[in-house]
């Protein structure tokens, strides 16, 4: 090789110092940056001069012809990646459904400054006081105000459940949103990415960053499969079903179902929806069956990675509807299936249930009272037993038979909490019904009747347990239940931020930029730009002396 073309090799040097002293810089300036990943140089030899190559000797005599720059590739885990956005979804999921128990805790024990069970505690102890002296004046007022009291703040508890469910479904919009948003930026990298690196030339590592940091966030909305294909395109698919694939984004829209009191949110894939086309031309969706994005009726285990996205968990805690005690007593399979996996909804129907219970069962002993005054109505023009609580309103008293995948119509309910009130004859002459039999005697038999209401334990929160409670101690059990699954929630979450930290230091390890690493390689890349800086020193030193030593 000729002293010229050493000078090659030495610029060869200099230029894959220089390249690997920026990449390094880069490193240093990006420690903060979210998602951003470790690059590293990655060098190689140029093709060797070939001097002689004889058959009798193992190798050829050849001469290097300096270093060459192959690429700066990222350095990640696909492994690591996979399973830190399997993790932290189902960490996201999680986290909202311990939320929700902590707020639903919060409306069972707290109600504007006072606790639901000591209006609860006070009702019994008005029949109770009752039973000292059935006749009183004071004891009947005192009794009549107590269940008016019990009913408002049962109200005002099921508002705040309801009101909370509004709140949930106020952020499905938004999450849906971001999903979408997500989906077209990730489409648009691929294609950014594939017309840069077409060319075999450059890595898009930067783009390529803001894409993993995408899926990233992307993992914790829901449960994600992608993989990448040899062109650089990223194919995500989101619930087991296709989102982004390599020209196209499946975007997902917001059904709310028409017909029924509550239009609550439900995310469903636009593509597969069922549509017409209209007269201006546009497109009409009536109907979404098959489409939606979430089969909610899952069981949910970690064992078929069905509890995995912060979406889902939105959807499942707030329900599809305003539960009452009917999705409890009516069909056990559809409480199981439905309302059971919806902690909102479970809560709902189980303290709907005792409150029903309650007035259902004092209305039932009031009606067979013999001391039970009756009055006219004049809707039926016949005397009608007197009782203790009343519908509000005929409308209020329909509710909307959305379970079962039967059509939406209306159906005729009992006492629900929402639909009923204390009697308006009872609050404007709370002594009208006296407890005062024919014959002038106290009306014993019903205040005894009333007292075993309270204490007899024939009630269930729900079909799936067995302990049966009294109309003093279920309030007790409801509450106690509710800690208990925040005590669950609370022990998974806990193990799942571990595993996510865990997941994530192994990650950061890989991905994460150590300035003092960064530090060394700097020196070390320093001093090979030195080292060829001073190679082609010494050449051009023998390239002037053997130019002099000719010229002389």
């Amino acid at each position: 090789m000729s002293l010229m073309a050493n000078l090659y090799v030495g610029a060869s040097g200099l230029t894959t110092s220089q390249s690997a002293l920026n990449t390094t810089a880069h490193n240093m300036a990006n420690m903060d940056t979210d998602g951003y990943t470790r690059q590293q140089v990655s060098q190689g030899t140029r093709a060797y001069q070939t001097i002689e190559n004889r058959m009798d000797v193992v190798a050829p005599k050849q001469i290097g012809t300096g270093v060459n720059y192959n690429t700066c590739k990222q350095v990640r885990s696909d492994f690591l990646d996979i399973s830190y956005r399997r993790e932290s979804g189902r960490l996201a999921f999680y986290d909202v459904s311990l939320k929700t128990i902590e707020e639903i805790e919060d409306q069972l024990q707290e109600m504007e400054g006072a606790e639901f069970a000591q209006s609860l505690n006070n009702l019994w102890i008005s029949v109770q006081e009752l039973a000292k002296d059935p006749c009183s004046a004071v004891t009947q007022s005192a009794l009549v105000t107590r269940a008016n009291e019990f009913l408002t703040r049962a109200k005002s508890v099921y508002d705040g459940f309801t009101a909370y469910q509004k709140n949930l479904d106020d952020t499905v919009q938004g999450m849906v949103e971001n999903i979408n948003a997500y989906g077209d930026e990730i489409r648009q990298l691929n294609e950014d990415i594939v017309k840069i690196e077409a060319g075999k030339v450059e890595k898009c590592n930067d783009l390529r960053d803001r894409r993993n940091y995408l899926l990233d966030k992307l993992g914790e909305y829901g449960k994600i499969d992608y993989y990448e294909d040899i062109f650089g395109n990223v194919s995500v698919q989101f619930e087991g079903s296709a989102f982004i694939t390599t020209d196209h984004v499946n975007h997902i829209g917001i059904d709310r179902r028409l017909g029924s009191p509550v239009q609550y949110a439900t995310p469903y894939w636009e593509y597969a929806a069922e549509t017409r086309t209209k007269m201006d031309g546009s497109k009409e969706v009536i109907s979404i069956e098959g489409a939606k994005v979430f089969d909610l009726e899952q069981p949910i285990r970690s064992s078929t990675n069905t509890d995995i996205g912060k979406l889902k968990s939105v959807l499942l805690a707030r329900g599809d509807h305003n539960a009452s005690y009917h999705d409890i007593v009516e069909d056990y399979d559809y409480y199981n299936t439905h309302i059971s996996q919806s902690v909102i909804m479970n809560t709902e129907a189980e303290f709907d249930q005792m409150i029903h219970n309650i007035m259902a069962e004092i209305n039932k002993i009031m009606e067979e009272a013999e001391s039970n005054p009756g009055f006219i109505d004049e809707s039926v023009g016949r005397t009608s037993e007197f009782t203790m609580f009343t519908v509000a309103n005929e409308q209020d008293a329909l509710i909307y038979d959305i379970s079962k995948d039967k059509p939406a119509g209306t159906v005729t309910t009992g006492l629900t909490i929402m639909n009923t009130q204390v009697n308006p004859k009872l609050i404007e002459q709370p002594t009208i019904f006296t407890f005062r039999t024919v014959d002038g005697n106290e009306d014993t038999r019903t205040i005894e009747r009333l007292k075993k209401a309270f204490t007899d334990e024939e009630y269930v929160l729900n079909p799936n347990v067995t302990t049966r409670n009294s109309f003093v101690t279920y309030y007790n059990s409801l509450v106690s239940q509710v800690a208990n699954s925040g005590d669950v929630y609370d022990s998974i979450k806990t193990a799942q931020e571990n595993t996510v930290d865990s997941v994530s230091s192994a990650r950061e390890q890989i991905v994460g930029v150590s300035s003092d690493e960064e530090l060394e390689f700097m020196i070390m890349f320093q001093n090979a730009h030195n080292a060829s800086s001073r190679f082609i020193n010494v050449v051009d030193s023998m390239l002037e002396h053997l130019v002099t030593t000719l010229g002389a």
